[in-house]
């Protein structure tokens, strides 16, 4: 493995790369999207900044890398800013020299490159009866991944020793792999500012509980607790996702991920995203929410008695009130649920999508998709709550 001149141990690499975890988030910096400019200060005050500017460029470049001269140009710094930027990523481990590109005319520049393998990230998706979890480097690809059976009704300590127990093997990681962190993902709501769960719907008993610490504790590595929707919705907007989009998780239960303004929505209070809990009809079925009619409640009941087309009419139609109201781009669906039937949920939520901008005049219905990842997106998405920092991708 290169290190360019100087080989990095890997627990300095993680320190490095954890300290840079850090300073990103103590900035609070929100990198433009795909095809947007990006801009650095030359103030020491913003150092964490330009960092992520360029550890966010060299991600894009991949192996390939791009040159001092490159990044300076992209990002507006100075050469020798980057010069001293470099140096000090390179001494922590995350960038090193990916050989010289071809010259045109003058010297030959030497390219910098990301090093995946320099930190990782532990990505938990806590789902009301499975655990999944996954390893994955700098970069965000999948380096181990483990499920197991979970019950979240058996009280917190039964959930917390299997939670831990898989997600132990991952810190450990293959080969002493550097792990910055633990990204928790579960059903809300919750407070992911205090990592206090809420009363997550269907299970009453975990309202209040201090899930980020208690893990913290038995891991021994940071964490960060967030709703399944924001999670995923967040891996999307890294790997690429512009615009404003929706995520509709259909799995256990029935909730959505926003994203707004290039960041994901979270609400003043934490709690938006409770997609699942409109009510659409008055005297409809109960819902564990207390409410009666709710779109979770009447997917669900069409989903038990196997009518698939019904329950993507419903959705289709939880997803038509909030085009309505955020005027988004994209829907996308995800979860247990829709990944089994895709077709048949894009067919029929994109019906209703269609049905209802013809009605209102609009000049074309807002596309739906299934969203990319399949069952790990998720876990995935969790893991980004460690690693967008990193990169200046700040989740709110």
């Amino acid at each position: 493995m290169g290190w360019g001149t100087r080989k990095a141990h890997p627990r300095g690499a993680e320190r490095g790369a954890a300290n840079r975890v850090k300073e990103c988030r103590v900035a609070g910096i929100r990198a433009a999207g795909p095809g947007g400019a990006v801009s650095g200060v030359n103030l020491l005050s913003l150092r964490s900044h330009n960092a992520a500017l360029l550890l966010d460029l060299l991600r894009g470049a991949g192996r390939a890398g791009m040159s001092r001269l490159e990044l300076a140009e992209r990002t507006g710094l100075t050469p020798q800013a980057v010069s001293k930027i470099t140096a000090r990523l390179r001494e922590d481990g995350l960038i090193a020299e990916a050989g010289r590109q071809a010259s045109t005319g003058g010297k030959p520049r030497t390219a910098l490159r990301l090093v995946p393998q320099a930190g990782h990230a532990v990505g938990l998706q806590v789902d009301r009866d499975e655990l999944r979890a996954v390893l994955v480097d700098l970069t965000g690809e999948v380096v181990a991944e483990r499920r197991a059976a979970l019950d979240l009704g058996a009280g917190a300590e039964a959930v917390l020793d299997v939670v831990v127990d898989e997600a132990q093997v991952l810190v450990e990681g293959p080969s002493g792999a550097a792990v910055l962190g633990v990204g928790v993902a579960m059903p809300g709501p919750l407070d992911h500012t205090h990592g206090v769960l809420h009363r997550v719907t269907g299970f009453p008993e975990w309202d209040g509980f201090p899930l980020r610490d208690a893990l913290a504790r038995r891991l021994g590595v940071p964490v960060v607790l967030d709703k399944d929707t924001n999670a995923a919705a967040l891996g999307l907007a890294v790997g690429g996702e512009v615009g404003a989009f929706a995520y509709l998780h259909l799995g256990t239960g029935l909730g959505a991920g926003l994203v707004l303004g290039g960041a994901v929505h979270r609400g003043a209070r934490t709690g938006a995203g409770e997609f699942g809990h409109q009510v659409v009809q008055l005297d409809g079925p109960p819902c564990p929410c207390g409410n009666r009619g709710c779109v979770e409640a009447l997917c669900l009941a069409a989903v038990a008695r196997g009518d698939i087309d019904g329950a993507a009419r419903v959705l289709g139609e939880g997803a038509a009130n909030l085009v309505g109201l955020l005027d988004i781009d994209l829907v996308l669906l995800g979860g247990r649920t829709v990944t089994a039937e895709p077709e048949r949920f894009v067919r029929g939520v994109g019906a209703v999508l269609d049905t209802r901008a013809r009605r209102e005049g609009a000049s074309s219905p807002v596309p739906v998709r299934i969203a990319p990842g399949g069952a790990r997106a998720v876990a995935e998405g969790a893991a980004q709550l460690l690693l967008a920092p990193l990169f200046g991708r700040t989740q709110d």
